[in-house]
């Protein structure tokens, strides 16, 4: 195992994956430095079969292991949206000052434990040889009730966790990657791949 892309052209999600996978011992490469150029259709119905879905297909055209991530927002309000529908919630160009104010006005009523939401993250990683394992990582929290924070991107702002009294927007990368979603995932795909290497 020495090489392992990332299925991933988002710089910021590059950066938090080499932050936590470093001491596997692996070059990682995002899409664009593997030379790749996919637009792979995610028509899964669950976080998990999206994330198999993108792995299996990439790892296809290049032959190497890859890991793909599949994540979303669940608002228990709302029947769990928007979900694996997050990044297409009213439309990929809508920005998400709009999507959050949106889910915000959704909630008009709903305090405390009523605003209750998480943030999923499922990975899954795609052998050559057709294996493919997969983790999910959860962080719980509720909706604000306005967007706080500078260092988070897409429903960060409005993301609020009670028992750290800030919003997720609010933490610092560190701080963030120790809680996350993608980072719990993360870090149990890590273990996985570690116990490969030691086979």
């Amino acid at each position: 195992m020495k090489k392992i892309i990332f299925a991933t052209g988002n710089e910021g999600k590059m950066r938090e994956v080499r932050m936590i996978m470093q001491d596997l011992g692996v070059e990682i490469l995002s899409l664009k430095e593997a030379g790749i150029d996919a637009d792979v259709e995610e028509n899964g119905t669950t976080f998990e079969e999206n994330a198999v879905i993108k792995a299996t297909e990439i790892m296809k055209m290049c032959g190497e292991i890859v890991l793909a991530d599949d994540s979303g927002l669940e608002v228990d309000a709302l029947n769990k949206e928007p979900g694996i529908y997050s990044a297409r919630y009213m439309g990929h160009d809508t920005s998400y000052h709009i999507k959050n104010k949106s889910l915000i006005d959704r909630l008009e009523g709903k305090t405390g434990e009523e605003r209750s939401a998480r943030f999923v993250c499922a990975i899954a990683a795609a052998f050559p040889d057709g294996r493919v394992y997969t983790t999910r990582g959860t962080m719980e929290g509720q909706i604000g009730y306005e967007e706080k924070g500078e260092n988070g991107f897409g429903y960060d702002p409005i993301f609020y966790l009670p028992e750290y009294a800030c919003y997720s927007a609010e933490l610092p990368l560190e701080e963030k990657n120790k809680l996350s979603h993608r980072g719990k995932a993360l870090r149990l795909m890590k273990e996985k791949l570690k116990e490969l290497q030691e086979v």
